[in-house]
């Protein structure tokens, strides 16, 4: 069963707009068994959405429409479906009541254009869209679905996990099982993991069972996708792949899940252990404290943190010793160390982990190449710093600094003794 996504909008086309929602429904629908075929972009003009939801319908089994149900002149998607089935625009009662409640509750006039959110074509199931004012269409012809759906985000989402899966799943998914596991990995290369550690997994490829690797800025996530006629069935397939993975790459597993990031794992452990962390950044400006608090419930292991950017704010906030900074400079293992000890003593936690380096793209030296970081560690134990080379790409750099510092501490909270893509602990 095929899978047709068709974004409509000029917007999308001349890159004023990003197309997340093509993205989202192509990771929604493969999670759901639904193969997505082709994703089509095109213009807002009728003849074209006509055309393409015409030559989708004769290839596909399902065609997803997004875009075009506005109130403006430019919004012809359901003029264009209506004619395509011959059908004619009529005013959906429920929807325009929902519509008028809406404004009245915000306060706003009803103008006449708001009306056009209500029409829709006559032959067509409304599906009320609780979360906005265009509602969206399902059609059944011949075997085949169309959906039509709003383009903002959140709405089209709304639809898609209210109306649009639930049926597919009921009338067209039969009764196979499918699954996808997840399991984060970081501190390692995609390569080395899948060659050097996990290895070849032919004899535990059959049919219906795949595995890939995505590599991404805070490590490789492992997708186990799998397929069977039972869920009985569909654990005897996947489990000796899943165990076998889970004993080779070991330490480098972070936990399983699609959304999973490396900070929820570190406040896991942090919280585990009842164990308090303070951040002292320069190259990242912040990013590793926001990357900690995007967590709910952080504020039970996070102190805080101070962005010391500046030479001033590292000896009057951190202190690191002026002498050293006029010695070997900001970009340092000393300053590192003493960053990493001076933010857990002012805020006195239990850990306290440091970043300073040259993000780029300039700055850099022969000796200090853009690109350099020095990351440090403190806590009772362990006082030691890290030293990377990463590229002169500024916001990648500050990205794979924060990774590894998720990592790092992941690591020497749990008691794992080598560090990530195998960078060694320079003690103080």
């Amino acid at each position: 069963m095929q899978c047709r996504i068709i974004s409509i909008g000029d917007e999308l086309l001349i890159g004023d707009t990003v197309n997340t929602n093509a993205s989202w429904m192509a990771q929604t629908f493969t999670e759901a068994g639904i193969e997505v075929s082709r994703i089509d972009t095109i213009k807002d003009e009728l003849p074209v959405i006509k055309e393409v939801t015409r030559e989708a319908l004769a290839s596909d089994s399902i065609v997803i429409t997004t875009g075009g149900l506005g109130p403006t002149h430019d919004d012809v998607t359901k003029q264009a479906v209506a004619e395509l089935f011959d059908s004619e625009l009529i005013v959906h009662e429920e929807t325009l009541s929902f519509i008028k409640k809406i404004f009245a509750k915000r306060n706003i006039p009803f103008s006449e254009s708001n009306y056009r959110q209500a029409e829709v074509p006559a032959d067509c199931e409304v599906l009320l869209n609780t979360q906005g004012t265009a509602p969206g269409l399902w059609f059944e012809r011949d075997g085949k679905v169309l959906a039509v759906l709003p383009g903002v985000p959140y709405e089209m989402k709304h639809l898609v996990n209210t109306y649009i899966l639930p049926r597919l799943r009921k009338t067209l998914l039969g009764t196979e099982v499918r699954r996808s596991y997840y399991l984060l990995t970081s501190g390692i290369g995609e390569s080395t993991l899948s060659d050097e550690v996990i290895g070849e997994l032919d004899s535990y490829l059959n049919t219906g069972v795949s595995v890939a690797y995505l590599p991404g800025p805070e490590g490789t996530r492992i997708r186990i996708r799998g397929r069977a006629p039972s869920e009985s069935a569909l654990e005897e397939r996947l489990q000796p792949l899943i165990g076998h993975i889970r004993e080779k790459a070991g330490a480098y597993i972070v936990g399983e899940g699609k959304d999973l990031r490396l900070a929820e794992a570190v406040g896991t452990v942090l919280l585990q252990e009842q164990l308090t962390i303070a951040v002292a950044e320069s190259c990242t400006g912040g990013s590793v404290a926001d990357a900690l608090t995007d967590i709910p419930g952080s504020s039970r292991y996070v102190k805080g943190g101070v962005i010391a950017y500046d030479n001033e704010v590292k000896i009057a906030q951190l202190e690191v010793n002026e002498d050293v900074l006029k010695e070997v400079g900001a970009v340092s293992k000393q300053v590192a160390l003493q960053m990493a000890r001076g933010i857990a003593r002012r805020l006195g936690t239990d850990i306290g982990v440091s970043t300073t380096g040259i993000a780029g793209p300039g700055g850099g030296t022969k000796a200090k190449p853009v690109g350099l970081v020095w990351i440090g560690f403190w806590n009772k134990d362990q006082h030691f710093a890290l030293r990377a080379q990463f590229t002169k790409d500024r916001l990648a750099n500050k990205k794979r600094t924060t990774a590894v510092v998720m990592e790092m501490t992941r690591r020497v909270t749990s008691n794992i003794e080598e560090m990530p893509y195998g960078l060694k602990k320079q003690p103080a």
